[in-house]
């Protein structure tokens, strides 16, 4: 079954890219040559990047190969979707516009049509007059008309041994300069270099738009997140709590793209907000201690007057969980696996991710919440919004996720939300309500579209104010 569905992705793979080499190159050159073939190296090696940075980032290759590799394999992953997306958007504008050309040149053609062209007339033979163009009688000359065919006859055969054929005049070109004139072939000439045109047209749009998408959305997570505050009424967090201010970070996933540099844009982002309270939910790195340790150390310098903390990601999981729980210790922040804390006003708990249960560390809801006060408020830290679930029959008040960064590459967000309950935002589940954040950074291409980046700052108001 792997196989078979390995084989079918791999079939869609190569019809898409054909398309693509087709519809940018193929259909915009007049036959094969050197653009052709420099479009199929450019797509096949921009593929073999992208699965050579995605290689390297999971086999934990040289740092230094996959920072060589991952820029232009990533980008060229956001890019061949956009371009994917354009060019099949223009085969709608495909036909419209060569109709629009069609209507263009019947216009012109009855303008040419209406200028009369004389005909050839044969070596010898008398020039017509005006009274004949209008179709008037001509007055004949001397030996009338009887000698006017003799005349035409003599010129015709004036050359020996060519059949009574009349030769053309030199320069006319003969019936094939005849054949080139008519308005028919004209159109049909005219007709592969229109085709060419709106190729070229519609390629050249297609190539700016994804490009364009690509840059600004490559722009927009560089820049570093902005910041989004959410207001969430709880019915059992005491007076003295109201305005309580949690400031929920995911999906960093710092990286042989996003290092040290990011990392210090969120940590300065969060710092400015001036939480209480500061929960990192999950999926901070793509990478080892080793490597993304440096980049990491920023977060060292995050300040709340309650602490941070943090749970851990499925990418954790990919990337030495364990190596990581003890690095963001050593930093200051607090890991919560499957623990809780009690907090001056309400109960702050957290979970392992999903994925840890292939290291026998997944998360346990009975361990982290089943001996609590259950009259107290409780705020849970789980990556994943799928453990909303859980989180119900526990009788949690609030769960803090992130993993879905909002569907990050627009249309990415409708299987986002095929996956996970909740895409982006704050729901309502029973009495649990939901908040996922669509996340700091990016995973894969750095890359957004349609699900800019973002930290949340989450304030808990109490309904007995």
């Amino acid at each position: 079954m792997v196989i078979v569905f390995a084989l079918l992705a791999l079939a869609v793979l190569v019809t898409a890219n054909w398309y693509l080499w087709r519809r940018l190159f193929r259909d915009t050159t007049s036959g094969p040559g050197r653009a052709r073939r420099v479009g199929a190296v450019l797509i096949g090696g921009g593929w073999l990047l992208a699965i050579g940075a995605l290689v390297a980032e999971r086999t934990g290759a040289p740092f230094w190969l996959q920072r060589v590799l991952a820029w232009p394999g990533f980008l060229w992953l956001a890019l061949s979707i956009y371009l994917l997306l354009a060019v099949v958007a223009g085969e709608v504008v495909r036909p419209l516009l060569r109709r629009l050309l069609e209507r263009r040149s019947g216009r012109a053609e009855p303008v040419a049509a209406a200028v009369p062209h004389p005909e050839r007339v044969p070596a010898g033979a008398p020039a017509e007059t005006p009274q004949e163009a209008t179709g008037a009688p001509r007055e004949t000359g001397r030996g009338g008309p009887a000698a006017e065919e003799r005349g035409r006859g003599a010129s015709a055969s004036e050359k020996p041994g060519d059949g009574g054929q009349a030769s053309p005049e030199p320069g006319s070109g003969g019936a094939a300069s005849e054949k080139s004139q008519e308005p028919g072939s004209a159109a049909l000439a005219a007709a592969p270099s229109r085709r060419l045109f709106v190729s070229r047209v519609v390629a050249g749009a297609a190539a700016a738009a994804a490009v364009g998408t690509v840059g600004h959305g490559t722009y927009g997570v560089l820049r570093g997140p902005g910041v989004k505050r959410v207001t969430v009424p709880l019915a059992k967090l005491p007076r003295a709590a109201h305005g309580y201010r949690i400031a929920v970070v995911s999906d960093i996933h710092l990286s042989p793209v996003l290092g040290r540099g990011f990392a210090q844009k969120v940590v300065d982002t969060i710092n400015s907000t001036r939480p209480d309270l500061i929960a990192v939910v999950g999926d901070l790195v793509d990478g080892s201690v080793k490597d993304l340790g440096p980049a990491a150390a920023p977060l060292a310098r995050l300040e709340a007057r309650h602490g941070s903390y943090f749970v851990t990601g499925n990418h954790e999981y990919f990337s030495g969980a364990e190596q990581w729980v003890e690095e963001v210790r050593r930093l200051g922040l607090t890991p919560l696996e499957n623990d809780r804390t009690e907090l001056a006003w309400f109960d702050l708990a957290g979970v392992n991710d999903i994925a840890g249960e292939s290291e026998g560390q997944g998360p346990d809801f009975a361990k982290a919440l089943g001996d609590r006060d259950t009259a107290r408020a409780c705020v849970l830290l789980a990556h994943q919004p799928v453990q909303i679930h859980d989180a119900v029959d526990h009788g949690v008040d609030l769960q803090l996720s992130g993993h879905t960064h909002g569907g990050q590459l627009w249309p990415g967000n409708f299987l986002a939300e095929a996956a996970n309950p909740t895409v982006a935002g704050l729901e309502r589940y029973g009495d649990t309500q939901l908040y996922v954040s669509r996340g700091a950074g990016a995973w894969g291409p750095p890359t957004r579209v349609g699900a800019p980046s973002d930290i949340t700052v989450i304030e808990l108001a109490s309904k007995q104010a």
